[in-house]
């Protein structure tokens, strides 16, 4: 039997907005419009919640937010602060699944179905990943979990913000049908706008018709809608990176060469690298310790172990006895980390509609 899948996809709440919120303690509670502060041109990139009220949205002309929100706060985007968070978050990702498809930088797809059990269900995963991101950025985020990833992003955009909603077999036909034809993935303001020509105003119309009848009137498209209207989707990630290892270091604030001390740090390390891959159900196969000596060169050494392995303690017998090889008794050190690599996922098991809840 094939396992179904667990999309999660998670969108950041007004990412650009929040940022600057954060960043700038008086603009927070108050309408914060990223995009510039020329009213003759350029458009909104994004709008805080406060100021969405005002009816200001992305992709805007800043001059009509201007008019409907002329004491809002205007300012000018700052990419590099936003890339840079964006990289913390997809840091957050990766510490629990290697397949993430990002879609921008402020949103991304995550197959999270090797994680799933009885004990840990699709939704706990998804709090658990929005916890980490707030922890991490002081950001909050929006999560949507499904069985396919076009579901999954419907669900992620119905209770924003700090949201957390699940679309399963029990419930998707219901959600579906009473979508406006609208908010439907791919549903463009001409195609709506054609589509309510033809009297199909949401997802229970658009049920009723032939698949040959929408292909008819929209072309290609047509096949496309009339799965979406029976929550029918691609649950394959697109997948940039592949993470083939997991590891965690530390620079110390100034050098130490205390044997006794460096090795309860590297204890430390060893639990935290456990702890990321239990959370990922993954196992390795080698360990390897790392050093920067006080003149900032670099020694590693590594170990392949006999079994796969991930818990704390079988990786700090590990890289109890690496630390012993690479290091030489009268030169102090400036950092250490431990990593474990040649991964490879522990268990797989058929999931049922209740391990999304």
């Amino acid at each position: 039997m094939i396992m179904e899948k667990r999309i999660i996809h998670i969108d950041m709440d007004a990412f650009y907005a929040q940022i600057e919120q954060r960043d700038h303690p008086d603009y927070r509670g108050k309408p914060v419009i990223v995009g510039g502060r020329s009213q003759s041109r350029g458009v909104v990139a994004t709008a805080s919640y406060e100021a969405r009220k005002f009816g200001v949205h992305s992709a805007m002309p800043t001059r009509t937010a201007y008019k409907l929100c002329p004491d809002g706060i205007y300012v000018r985007p700052r990419f590099d602060v936003y890339k840079s968070v964006s990289k913390e978050i997809m840091d957050v990702f990766l510490s629990y699944s290697e397949l993430v498809e990002p879609l921008s930088l402020d949103e991304a797809y995550l197959d999270i179905t090797h994680l799933v059990s009885r004990e840990r269900t699709a939704k706990s995963v998804a709090l658990n990943i929005q916890r980490d991101i707030f922890e991490k950025t002081h950001l909050t985020s929006s999560s949507g979990i499904s069985y396919n990833k076009y579901l999954a992003k419907i669900a992620s955009g119905m209770n924003k913000p700090k949201g957390t909603t699940v679309i399963h077999h029990g419930n998707v036909m219901e959600i579906l049908k009473a979508m406006p034809i609208g908010k439907f993935p791919g549903v463009g303001r001409v195609t709506e706008e054609k589509m309510k020509s033809l009297k199909i105003f949401n997802g229970e119309d658009l049920h009723g018709w032939d698949e040959a009848d929408l292909v008819r009137e929209f072309g290609k498209r047509g096949s496309s809608l009339y799965r979406k209207a029976r929550g029918i989707g691609t649950s394959e990630l697109n997948v940039d990176r592949v993470r083939k290892s997991v590891g965690k270091e530390t620079t110390f604030d100034h050098d130490v060469n205390d044997d006794e001390y460096i090795l309860k740090v590297l204890e430390e390390l060893s639990h935290k690298v456990s702890e990321n891959l239990d959370r990922r159900q993954f196992a390795g196969r080698v360990v390897t310790v790392k050093l920067k000596t006080h003149d900032y060169k670099t020694h590693t050494k590594q170990m392949m172990t006999t079994n796969p392995i991930f818990k704390g303690d079988e990786i700090f017998h590990y890289a109890y006895n690496l630390y012993h090889e690479v290091k030489e008794p009268e030169e102090p050190i400036r950092l250490i980390g431990v990593t474990v690599s040649h991964l490879e996922e522990r268990s797989y098991r058929n999931l049922t509609i209740y391990d999304f809840l």
